[in-house]
């Protein structure tokens, strides 16, 4: 069976993020990655009810990756690095 264009966009964008990577981003752009992948939890949830979602493992790369993004945010307001 074919990925569809859609779910390998996806499966890009909820790929594991990297403390070194992020740990040097401003607040802006941790915002921005937040509701983005926020946004994606909520439309995989809604597939999710209406016709099954065959990539559950993505919920929970999302879940920590927003967890990641939020403890950079948060070190940063700090000051650490």
């Amino acid at each position: 069976m074919r990925k569809s264009e859609k779910d390998k966009r996806k499966e890009e964008r909820m790929q594991n993020l990297e403390w070194k990577d992020i740990k040097d981003w401003d607040n802006k752009k941790v915002d921005a990655k937040v509701i983005e992948i926020r946004r994606e939890l909520f439309d995989m949830r809604m597939q999710k009810v209406a016709a099954g979602y065959d990539k559950p493992h993505l919920f929970k790369i999302g879940k920590k990756n927003i967890a990641k993004l939020l403890t950079a945010k948060n070190s940063n307001a700090k000051g650490d690095k």
